[in-house]
Protein backbone atom coordinates (compact mmCIF):
# COMPACT_ATOMS: atom_id res chain seq x y z
CA UNK A 1 0.00 0.00 0.00
CA UNK A 2 0.88 3.59 -0.97
CA UNK A 3 0.30 5.76 2.07
CA UNK A 4 1.92 9.04 0.18
CA UNK A 5 -1.33 11.59 -0.12
CA UNK A 6 -2.13 13.03 -3.71
CA UNK A 7 -2.23 16.52 -4.25
CA UNK A 8 -6.01 16.61 -4.47
CA UNK A 9 -5.87 15.49 -0.77
CA UNK A 10 -2.79 17.32 0.01
CA UNK A 11 -4.79 20.68 -1.33
CA UNK A 12 -7.79 19.75 0.89
CA UNK A 13 -5.63 19.56 4.20
CA UNK A 14 -4.28 23.40 2.74
CA UNK A 15 -8.32 24.58 2.48
CA UNK A 16 -8.56 22.92 5.67
CA UNK A 17 -5.92 24.28 7.48
CA UNK A 18 -7.26 27.68 6.40
CA UNK A 19 -10.58 27.38 7.44
CA UNK A 20 -9.57 26.17 11.03
CA UNK A 21 -7.42 28.62 11.52
CA UNK A 22 -8.30 31.01 14.30
CA UNK A 23 -10.82 28.48 15.45
CA UNK A 24 -10.25 27.73 19.21
CA UNK A 25 -11.89 25.31 21.54
CA UNK A 26 -14.53 27.68 24.13
CA UNK A 27 -13.77 27.72 27.12
CA UNK A 28 -17.70 27.05 27.96
CA UNK A 29 -17.98 24.77 31.32
CA UNK A 30 -18.09 21.26 31.06
CA UNK A 31 -21.56 19.87 30.80
CA UNK A 32 -21.32 18.09 34.41
CA UNK A 33 -21.95 21.63 35.47
CA UNK A 34 -24.19 23.29 32.89
CA UNK A 35 -27.72 22.38 32.64
CA UNK A 36 -28.13 20.64 28.95
CA UNK A 37 -26.04 21.05 25.70
CA UNK A 38 -23.62 23.89 25.45
CA UNK A 39 -25.33 25.27 22.95
CA UNK A 40 -28.46 24.57 20.24
CA UNK A 41 -26.85 24.55 17.00
CA UNK A 42 -24.04 24.01 15.94
CA UNK A 43 -21.32 26.62 14.04
CA UNK A 44 -23.27 27.81 10.77
CA UNK A 45 -20.78 30.28 9.96
CA UNK A 46 -18.39 27.65 10.02
CA UNK A 47 -20.39 25.32 8.28
CA UNK A 48 -20.56 28.24 5.89
CA UNK A 49 -17.05 28.26 4.95
CA UNK A 50 -16.12 25.03 4.48
CA UNK A 51 -18.65 25.10 1.99
CA UNK A 52 -17.20 28.04 0.53
CA UNK A 53 -13.96 26.36 0.45
CA UNK A 54 -16.02 23.10 -1.16
CA UNK A 55 -14.86 21.08 2.11
CA UNK A 56 -18.08 19.80 2.00
CA UNK A 57 -18.45 18.23 -1.65
CA UNK A 58 -14.81 16.42 -1.47
CA UNK A 59 -16.17 13.18 -1.62
CA UNK A 60 -19.43 13.92 -4.46
CA UNK A 61 -18.60 13.49 -7.71
CA UNK A 62 -18.16 16.24 -10.47
CA UNK A 63 -21.82 16.19 -11.89
CA UNK A 64 -22.89 17.65 -7.90
CA UNK A 65 -20.27 20.16 -7.57
CA UNK A 66 -18.04 17.52 -5.66
CA UNK A 67 -14.06 16.76 -6.41
CA UNK A 68 -14.66 13.06 -6.44
CA UNK A 69 -12.02 12.36 -3.88
CA UNK A 70 -12.05 9.17 -1.14
CA UNK A 71 -12.08 8.62 2.44
CA UNK A 72 -8.60 9.18 3.06
CA UNK A 73 -9.05 12.87 2.02
CA UNK A 74 -12.19 12.96 4.60
CA UNK A 75 -9.83 11.52 7.47
CA UNK A 76 -7.50 14.34 6.38
CA UNK A 77 -9.97 17.33 6.95
CA UNK A 78 -11.62 15.38 10.10
CA UNK A 79 -8.37 15.48 11.79
CA UNK A 80 -7.76 19.26 11.21
CA UNK A 81 -11.36 19.67 12.79
CA UNK A 82 -11.01 17.70 15.61
CA UNK A 83 -7.78 19.79 16.88
CA UNK A 84 -9.62 23.00 17.30
CA UNK A 85 -12.63 20.78 18.06
CA UNK A 86 -14.99 22.29 15.44
CA UNK A 87 -18.41 21.93 16.06
CA UNK A 88 -19.88 20.70 12.95
CA UNK A 89 -21.49 17.37 11.39
CA UNK A 90 -18.88 17.26 8.56
CA UNK A 91 -18.45 13.13 9.09
CA UNK A 92 -22.23 12.73 9.06
CA UNK A 93 -23.43 14.74 6.81
CA UNK A 94 -20.17 13.75 4.35
CA UNK A 95 -21.00 9.89 5.33
CA UNK A 96 -24.33 9.77 4.77
CA UNK A 97 -24.31 11.92 1.27
CA UNK A 98 -21.85 9.42 0.09
CA UNK A 99 -23.44 6.62 0.99
CA UNK A 100 -27.10 8.28 -0.95
CA UNK A 101 -24.32 8.81 -3.99
CA UNK A 102 -23.05 5.03 -4.16
CA UNK A 103 -27.03 3.62 -3.27
CA UNK A 104 -29.92 6.40 -4.23
CA UNK A 105 -31.83 6.67 -6.86
CA UNK A 106 -30.88 8.98 -9.75
CA UNK A 107 -33.59 11.24 -8.31
CA UNK A 108 -32.63 11.60 -5.08
CA UNK A 109 -29.18 12.11 -6.05
CA UNK A 110 -30.07 14.88 -8.38
CA UNK A 111 -32.69 16.69 -5.78
CA UNK A 112 -30.23 16.29 -2.60
CA UNK A 113 -26.34 16.15 -3.22
CA UNK A 114 -25.51 19.67 -4.78
CA UNK A 115 -27.53 21.32 -1.79
CA UNK A 116 -25.66 19.35 0.61
CA UNK A 117 -22.03 19.76 -0.80
CA UNK A 118 -23.46 23.63 -0.74
CA UNK A 119 -23.83 23.39 2.92
CA UNK A 120 -27.95 24.54 2.29
CA UNK A 121 -28.51 20.97 3.05
CA UNK A 122 -27.59 18.86 6.26
CA UNK A 123 -27.62 14.83 6.50
CA UNK A 124 -26.98 12.78 9.88
CA UNK A 125 -26.86 9.58 10.38
CA UNK A 126 -28.16 7.08 13.16
CA UNK A 127 -25.58 4.86 14.45
CA UNK A 128 -26.12 3.89 17.76
CA UNK A 129 -28.83 1.40 18.03
CA UNK A 130 -31.33 1.57 20.78
CA UNK A 131 -28.92 1.34 23.32
CA UNK A 132 -25.60 2.33 22.17
CA UNK A 133 -24.69 -0.92 22.87
CA UNK A 134 -26.63 -3.41 19.91
CA UNK A 135 -26.33 -3.25 16.61
CA UNK A 136 -27.81 -0.21 15.04
CA UNK A 137 -29.51 -1.82 12.25
CA UNK A 138 -31.69 -4.06 14.34
CA UNK A 139 -33.10 -0.80 16.51
CA UNK A 140 -35.85 -0.27 13.89
CA UNK A 141 -37.61 -2.61 11.49
CA UNK A 142 -39.33 -1.79 8.01
CA UNK A 143 -41.95 -3.06 6.34
CA UNK A 144 -43.14 -2.70 2.99
CA UNK A 145 -46.73 -1.20 1.91
CA UNK A 146 -47.92 -0.18 -1.09
CA UNK A 147 -46.70 3.70 -0.79
CA UNK A 148 -43.25 2.46 0.48
CA UNK A 149 -42.13 1.65 3.72
CA UNK A 150 -43.29 1.49 7.62
CA UNK A 151 -40.55 2.32 9.59
CA UNK A 152 -40.74 1.72 13.60
CA UNK A 153 -38.21 1.43 16.41
CA UNK A 154 -35.53 3.95 18.33
CA UNK A 155 -32.79 5.09 17.34
CA UNK A 156 -30.58 6.68 20.57
CA UNK A 157 -27.66 9.29 20.49
CA UNK A 158 -28.73 10.61 17.06
CA UNK A 159 -25.51 13.57 16.10
CA UNK A 160 -26.83 16.65 15.09
CA UNK A 161 -30.53 15.30 14.85
CA UNK A 162 -32.17 18.09 16.05
CA UNK A 163 -30.18 20.16 13.15
CA UNK A 164 -30.38 18.36 10.47
CA UNK A 165 -32.77 18.35 7.50
CA UNK A 166 -32.72 14.34 6.87
CA UNK A 167 -31.18 11.49 9.22
CA UNK A 168 -30.10 8.26 7.60
CA UNK A 169 -31.26 5.61 9.23
CA UNK A 170 -30.79 1.50 8.83
CA UNK A 171 -33.39 -0.42 9.21
CA UNK A 172 -33.83 -4.64 9.55
CA UNK A 173 -36.46 -5.71 7.49
CA UNK A 174 -37.73 -9.18 9.00
CA UNK A 175 -39.32 -10.92 5.87
CA UNK A 176 -36.34 -10.90 4.12
CA UNK A 177 -33.52 -10.29 6.88
CA UNK A 178 -31.77 -7.42 5.33
CA UNK A 179 -30.56 -3.76 6.02
CA UNK A 180 -32.02 -1.11 4.04
CA UNK A 181 -30.81 2.72 4.60
CA UNK A 182 -33.95 5.14 5.39
CA UNK A 183 -33.34 8.91 4.49
CA UNK A 184 -35.92 10.29 7.25
CA UNK A 185 -36.98 13.96 6.85
CA UNK A 186 -36.98 16.33 9.71
CA UNK A 187 -39.42 17.13 10.64
CA UNK A 188 -41.53 14.42 9.49
CA UNK A 189 -44.80 12.52 10.45
CA UNK A 190 -44.23 9.52 12.94
CA UNK A 191 -40.64 10.44 13.46
CA UNK A 192 -40.24 11.75 17.26
CA UNK A 193 -36.96 13.49 18.54
CA UNK A 194 -36.35 13.61 22.31
CA UNK A 195 -33.41 15.37 23.71
CA UNK A 196 -30.37 13.99 24.61
CA UNK A 197 -26.80 15.44 25.86
CA UNK A 198 -23.44 13.65 24.39
CA UNK A 199 -20.27 13.43 27.08
CA UNK A 200 -19.07 16.09 25.33
CA UNK A 201 -21.78 18.55 25.98
CA UNK A 202 -23.21 18.39 21.95
CA UNK A 203 -27.15 18.21 21.79
CA UNK A 204 -28.10 14.65 20.39
CA UNK A 205 -31.57 13.15 19.98
CA UNK A 206 -33.29 9.64 20.49
CA UNK A 207 -35.31 9.62 17.25
CA UNK A 208 -38.65 7.11 17.91
CA UNK A 209 -40.26 6.02 14.60
CA UNK A 210 -43.81 5.05 15.01
CA UNK A 211 -45.42 4.09 12.12
CA UNK A 212 -43.35 6.77 10.04
CA UNK A 213 -44.23 6.68 6.05
CA UNK A 214 -40.94 6.76 3.99
CA UNK A 215 -41.06 6.86 0.48
CA UNK A 216 -39.62 4.34 -2.06
CA UNK A 217 -37.49 6.99 -3.50
CA UNK A 218 -35.94 7.54 -0.36
CA UNK A 219 -34.70 3.99 0.45
CA UNK A 220 -31.47 2.89 -0.01
CA UNK A 221 -31.45 -1.24 -0.77
CA UNK A 222 -28.05 -1.95 -2.11
CA UNK A 223 -26.51 -5.04 -0.33
CA UNK A 224 -23.56 -3.99 1.97
CA UNK A 225 -24.37 -0.46 2.04
CA UNK A 226 -24.93 -0.35 5.83
CA UNK A 227 -21.38 -1.90 6.42
CA UNK A 228 -19.63 0.38 4.37
CA UNK A 229 -21.56 3.19 5.53
CA UNK A 230 -20.26 2.12 8.93
CA UNK A 231 -16.97 1.26 8.29
CA UNK A 232 -16.54 4.81 6.89
CA UNK A 233 -17.80 6.42 10.14
CA UNK A 234 -16.13 4.26 12.27
CA UNK A 235 -12.65 5.51 10.38
CA UNK A 236 -13.72 9.05 10.56
CA UNK A 237 -14.24 8.87 14.39
CA UNK A 238 -10.50 7.28 14.24
CA UNK A 239 -9.14 10.46 12.60
CA UNK A 240 -11.52 12.82 14.93
CA UNK A 241 -9.75 11.25 17.69
CA UNK A 242 -6.20 11.46 16.18
CA UNK A 243 -6.75 15.05 15.92
CA UNK A 244 -8.21 16.00 19.31
CA UNK A 245 -4.78 13.67 20.55
CA UNK A 246 -2.67 15.83 18.53
CA UNK A 247 -4.52 19.16 20.18
CA UNK A 248 -4.03 18.44 23.15
CA UNK A 249 -0.71 17.13 23.39
CA UNK A 250 0.29 20.42 21.32
CA UNK A 251 -1.58 22.24 24.28
CA UNK A 252 0.30 19.94 27.11
CA UNK A 253 3.72 20.37 24.82
CA UNK A 254 2.96 24.26 25.15
CA UNK A 255 2.45 24.42 28.79
CA UNK A 256 5.15 22.20 29.61
CA UNK A 257 7.69 24.42 27.88
CA UNK A 258 6.37 27.68 29.94
CA UNK A 259 5.55 26.39 33.46
CA UNK A 260 8.69 26.33 35.72
CA UNK A 261 9.40 24.35 38.67
CA UNK A 262 13.07 24.92 40.39
CA UNK A 263 13.71 27.40 37.72
CA UNK A 264 13.21 25.23 35.02
CA UNK A 265 10.51 24.74 32.56
CA UNK A 266 9.40 21.00 33.59
CA UNK A 267 9.45 19.51 30.19
CA UNK A 268 12.88 19.52 30.91
CA UNK A 269 12.17 16.95 33.61
CA UNK A 270 12.66 13.44 32.36
CA UNK A 271 9.31 12.05 33.98
CA UNK A 272 7.71 14.68 32.34
CA UNK A 273 9.05 14.29 29.14
CA UNK A 274 8.99 10.40 29.28
CA UNK A 275 5.51 10.89 29.74
CA UNK A 276 4.84 13.02 26.44
CA UNK A 277 7.06 10.73 24.32
CA UNK A 278 5.12 7.72 25.51
CA UNK A 279 1.50 9.49 24.02
CA UNK A 280 3.34 11.14 21.11
CA UNK A 281 3.80 6.91 19.68
CA UNK A 282 0.01 6.30 20.65
CA UNK A 283 -0.79 9.20 18.32
CA UNK A 284 1.86 7.38 16.19
CA UNK A 285 0.12 4.13 16.09
CA UNK A 286 -3.20 5.77 15.59
CA UNK A 287 -2.13 7.84 12.60
CA UNK A 288 -0.51 4.32 11.07
CA UNK A 289 -3.65 2.32 12.14
CA UNK A 290 -6.17 5.09 10.45
CA UNK A 291 -4.43 5.51 6.98
CA UNK A 292 -4.92 1.49 7.15
CA UNK A 293 -7.97 1.51 7.76
CA UNK A 294 -8.93 4.78 5.33
CA UNK A 295 -7.16 2.95 2.50
CA UNK A 296 -9.13 -0.28 2.71
CA UNK A 297 -12.49 1.91 2.91
CA UNK A 298 -11.71 3.67 -0.04
CA UNK A 299 -9.92 1.33 -2.42
CA UNK A 300 -11.66 -1.48 -1.33
CA UNK A 301 -8.76 -3.60 -2.08
CA UNK A 302 -8.24 -6.99 -0.88
CA UNK A 303 -6.73 -8.15 2.48
CA UNK A 304 -5.88 -11.45 4.88
CA UNK A 305 -9.22 -9.80 6.75
CA UNK A 306 -12.09 -8.05 5.27
CA UNK A 307 -12.20 -4.28 6.26
CA UNK A 308 -13.76 -4.62 9.41
CA UNK A 309 -10.88 -6.18 10.92
CA UNK A 310 -8.59 -2.99 9.67
CA UNK A 311 -11.41 -0.75 10.82
CA UNK A 312 -11.45 -2.56 14.10
CA UNK A 313 -7.53 -1.96 14.81
CA UNK A 314 -7.81 1.44 14.42
CA UNK A 315 -10.86 2.00 16.42
CA UNK A 316 -9.00 -0.04 19.27
CA UNK A 317 -6.05 2.41 18.84
CA UNK A 318 -7.84 5.67 18.78
CA UNK A 319 -10.02 4.83 21.83
CA UNK A 320 -7.34 3.66 23.78
CA UNK A 321 -5.04 6.00 22.56
CA UNK A 322 -6.78 9.30 22.69
CA UNK A 323 -7.73 8.21 26.48
CA UNK A 324 -4.56 7.81 27.11
CA UNK A 325 -3.73 10.86 25.63
CA UNK A 326 -5.95 13.46 27.50
CA UNK A 327 -5.53 12.05 30.85
CA UNK A 328 -1.69 12.45 30.80
CA UNK A 329 -2.59 16.15 29.26
CA UNK A 330 -4.68 16.63 32.55
CA UNK A 331 -2.23 15.23 34.96
CA UNK A 332 0.84 17.37 33.20
CA UNK A 333 -1.14 20.61 33.49
CA UNK A 334 -1.70 19.98 37.10
CA UNK A 335 -4.52 21.85 38.66
CA UNK A 336 -4.80 24.00 35.84
CA UNK A 337 -6.00 21.49 33.84
CA UNK A 338 -9.59 21.31 35.74
CA UNK A 339 -10.08 25.29 35.15
CA UNK A 340 -13.10 25.44 32.99
CA UNK A 341 -11.98 28.92 31.43
CA UNK A 342 -9.03 26.65 29.88
CA UNK A 343 -9.78 24.62 27.00
CA UNK A 344 -8.02 21.21 28.07
CA UNK A 345 -11.13 20.54 29.63
CA UNK A 346 -13.43 20.25 26.31
CA UNK A 347 -10.62 18.24 25.25
CA UNK A 348 -10.98 15.53 27.46
CA UNK A 349 -15.22 15.32 27.69
CA UNK A 350 -14.60 15.02 23.55
CA UNK A 351 -12.34 12.30 23.71
CA UNK A 352 -14.01 10.44 25.97
CA UNK A 353 -17.22 10.95 23.43
CA UNK A 354 -14.83 9.22 20.93
CA UNK A 355 -13.60 6.73 22.77
CA UNK A 356 -17.07 5.07 23.23
CA UNK A 357 -18.61 6.37 20.02
CA UNK A 358 -19.50 3.25 17.53
CA UNK A 359 -18.02 1.22 20.54
CA UNK A 360 -15.03 1.30 22.78
CA UNK A 361 -12.09 -0.55 22.71
CA UNK A 362 -13.60 -3.73 24.21
CA UNK A 363 -16.25 -4.05 21.49
CA UNK A 364 -13.84 -3.83 18.63
CA UNK A 365 -11.39 -6.47 20.28
CA UNK A 366 -14.57 -8.62 20.39
CA UNK A 367 -15.32 -8.08 16.77
CA UNK A 368 -11.73 -8.65 15.71
CA UNK A 369 -11.53 -11.68 17.86
CA UNK A 370 -14.58 -12.76 15.91
CA UNK A 371 -12.70 -12.27 12.17
CA UNK A 372 -9.47 -14.01 13.35
CA UNK A 373 -11.13 -16.88 14.35
CA UNK A 374 -13.56 -17.39 10.65
CA UNK A 375 -10.70 -15.77 9.07
CA UNK A 376 -7.11 -17.10 10.55
CA UNK A 377 -4.04 -15.88 8.75
CA UNK A 378 -1.41 -18.00 7.41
Amino acid sequence: MDFTFTEEQQAAVEAAKAVFAGVLPDGVPSPALTPGAVADDFDRALWARLADADLLSLLLDPEYGGAGLDAIALCLVLRESARVLARVPLLESTAAAVAVQAYGTEELKAGLLARVGRGETVLTVAPHGRTGHDPAELAVTARQDDDGWVLDGVQTAVPWAHNADFVLVPAHTPATDRTLLALVPRPHEGAVLAEQVSTSGERLGELRLESARIPTGNILEAEGAWEWLHALLATGTCALALGLGEGALRLTSAYTGEREQFGFPIATFQAVAVQAADRYIDLRAMEATLWQAAWRVASGAGGALPVAGDVAVAKIWASEGVRRVVQTAQHLHGGFGADTDYPLHRYHAWAKQLELSLGPAAAHEETLGDLLATHPLG
